[in-house]
């Protein structure tokens, strides 16, 4: 299958729009919550993304198809006094799931980092998701000590 990554343009009008569905395709599936992104959040989405300079988000395309997304934020790691990259949104349609296109969009990332000279990709993913095994694969690994992501939520 020919697919091509696209790094988006934040003031592209297809990206934009292919950003929103493919952020609000994830939210609707189990492992995203299972419930549509909010109207309001969708409308801001574009602006908060063009607002912080370290995001970029990466488009898989199949014949001109939007099929998956990695959202993704440029961070730095004080214990190595080097940038990092934070993978925040990795889908994929339900349709082209298993296919491959998750593994390339963790290369693009990847290359990405290089390019960067990143010290480390970082992900958080559910205990329970299909994915973590791809993952694992690509060689993330909870750590030793292992470590938990915790949340606080504003309102």
């Amino acid at each position: 299958m020919n697919v091509d990554i696209v790094e988006a343009d934040y003031w592209n009008p297809r990206h934009c729009s292919d950003i929103k569905y493919l952020t609000n395709t994830y939210a609707k599936d189990e492992m995203g919550g299972a419930y549509p992104l909010p109207r309001q959040t969708l409308e801001e989405m574009i602006e908060g993304l063009r607002s912080t300079s370290n995001a970029f988000s990466l488009i898989a395309y199949h014949e001109e198809e939007a099929i998956g997304i990695a959202t993704c934020f440029v961070g730095f790691s004080t214990f190595e006094a080097r940038k990092s990259i934070n993978i925040h949104d990795l889908a994929v349609v339900p349709d082209y799931r298993n296919q491959g296109i998750g593994e390339l969009l963790l290369q693009s990332i990847q290359k990405k980092a290089r390019k960067l000279k990143c010290c480390k990709l970082t992900l958080e993913v559910r205990v329970d998701n299909r994915a973590r095994e791809l993952y694992e694969r690509f060689g993330f690994e909870t750590g030793d000590p292992e470590m938990l992501f915790m949340t606080k939520e504003y309102y």
